[in-house]
């Protein structure tokens, strides 16, 4: 009963219905505007166009805020004196009521990119004059003498042998943080360059050598550090609940080993230094008097050496005398 009966479609309907007509562009859309033509090198990217308009001219950065509210990003970032960063470590610690033997961090910002030469990502390990947590590195020694390596663990190291311990550290079945090695067994412990990359033993790092007691007591106790980022130094230094002396000496002591890695010719590769602590923001420091002064003592004595050069040739001309007409 429900079914569509024959003849209720309306004349000239079936044919619609029955084939389907190619509708063109301009019939679907009569009220659409005319396409424009492409013109010939008008096509820019979005690149091209950023480039075209004109930059914003940033305002420049103010010195000094005025009072105590202010938009940090109008001003450029102060900077303080080692002491006085110090004290503001101490006294945010005791205004937001946080622990007070939280760690102090620096962040070391280097020049690694030098005139002619580039440095490479380094690690150093430095005993500091104060130290500030009771944690003993573990040290592995190699060594092949039964006599060596008696001395050794009666030192305090954690692992002595020879080269059966290369396969067990290839497997990482042994991991230590800090490798020494004697002369005699260096050559022989090459297949561990690649795994233990910047630990691998060596003489610029004080980890090869054949006084045993001094490098494993130097490594037990030191403190360690790394570049990350490939130009930035973050390590931590002290406790906030240490003496400001103490403090500021673990700071010197850090900063004069990176300078270590400096060639000779070039100025100190040390840029910018920020301290804080766990809780706090970080302060901006002033280097006047943290990096070593070697540089500009060696300085000093060329260009006296030139000066003193320079007056004996003086002394060595010899003196006209005035001739009269």
């Amino acid at each position: 009963a429900l079914a569509p009966q024959r003849g209720w479609v309306r004349a000239g309907l079936e044919q619609r219905l029955a084939a389907p007509t190619m509708v063109s562009a301009a019939t679907a859309r009569p009220f659409a505007a005319a396409a424009k033509p492409a013109k010939k090198g008008a096509q820019w990217t979005k690149k091209e166009k950023a480039k075209d308009k004109p930059s914003r001219r940033r305002r420049p950065l103010m010195t000094k805020p005025v009072d105590d509210v202010y938009l940090t990003w109008l001003y450029r970032r102060p900077f303080y004196d080692l002491e006085q960063a110090v004290g503001m470590l101490k006294k945010f610690q005791q205004l937001d009521f946080t622990h007070p033997k939280q760690f102090v961090y620096i962040n070391v910002f280097l020049d690694m990119a030098l005139k002619k030469k580039k440095l490479d990502p380094f690690s150093g390990a430095v005993v500091l004059p104060h130290r500030f947590t009771d944690e003993v590195n573990k040290v592995l020694v190699f060594t092949e003498n039964e006599q060596e390596a008696e001395i050794a663990r009666e030192s305090g190291a954690e692992i002595v042998g020879g080269l059966e311990l290369m396969k067990w550290i290839l497997e990482d079945e042994i991991q230590a943080d800090f490798y020494v090695a004697v002369p005699a067994i260096i050559p022989k412990l090459v297949p561990l360059r690649n795994k233990l990359k910047r630990k691998f033993p060596s003489t610029r790092k004080n980890s090869l050598g054949s006084d045993i007691p001094k490098m494993v007591q130097l490594f037990r106790e030191c403190h360690e550090y790394a570049v990350q980022d490939e130009s930035v130094i973050k390590t931590r230094i002290a406790r906030l609940d240490m003496p400001t002396e103490h403090i500021i000496a673990n700071l010197k002591a850090v900063i004069h080993d990176i300078c270590t890695f400096k060639p000779p010719p070039y100025d100190p590769i040390v840029q910018r230094l920020v301290i804080r602590s766990s809780t706090s923001e970080g302060l901006q420091v002033n280097l006047d008097g943290i990096l070593p002064q070697v540089e500009k003592a060696e300085e000093k004595k060329e260009e006296e050496e030139e000066r003193s050069a320079d007056d004996e040739d003086e002394a060595e001309k010899p003196v006209q005398e005035p001739t009269s007409t």
